[in-house]
């Protein structure tokens, strides 16, 4: 560009001006065929709405390839379908809203209980079931019942009446 600005006698800036004006601007890309894509996959979209721009390719390449049509880019989807606004929203990984920390608290006793279950291998082969229930203000444990079969609903209705 230096060279050619000296030889014309030119400031360069003016050169780069001219060539700027002569890009002409983009239009949109669309080939004739994507008309008679759009209805499939809009219905294809209306049938699957959580379905991804690559699922929908892949879906209507497996339409094409059973009638023996030539398939269809993904990329190509992929604009038909930001044309039309059917594309997913983009996941960004932030989580929304506030996460639950795990923490179940109460301002005063007896008003919240939890419960839970956990099971204990032994060397005989036997397995010791413990069902337990806590009082969520202050970590207490308040009832807990332990077998070695399988523990029934009866058990905890007995261990939830204990509390009266």
């Amino acid at each position: 560009m230096k060279t050619i600005a000296k030889t014309l006698d030119v400031a360069r800036s003016n050169l780069v001006e001219r060539t700027d004006k002569m890009r002409r601007e983009r239009a949109a890309y669309r080939k004739p065929d994507d008309s008679r894509l759009f209805p499939m996959i809009r219905e294809l979209v209306e049938d699957r709405p959580t379905y991804g721009y690559r699922r929908i390719a892949a879906l209507l390449n497996r339409q094409f390839v059973a009638v023996g049509e030539p398939r269809v880019n993904h990329k190509r989807v992929y604009r038909i379908m930001r044309l039309h606004n059917l594309l997913l929203e983009r996941h960004t990984g932030r989580k929304t809203g506030r996460a639950h920390d795990g923490v179940v608290q109460t301002l005063r006793s007896n008003t919240r209980w939890c419960s839970d279950g956990f099971e204990i291998a032994c060397w005989n082969g036997e397995t010791v079931r413990v069902a337990f229930m806590l009082d969520t203000c202050d970590r207490e444990a308040i009832s807990w019942t332990a077998t070695t079969a399988g523990i029934s609903g009866e058990m905890i209705r007995d261990m939830m009446l204990s509390l009266s």
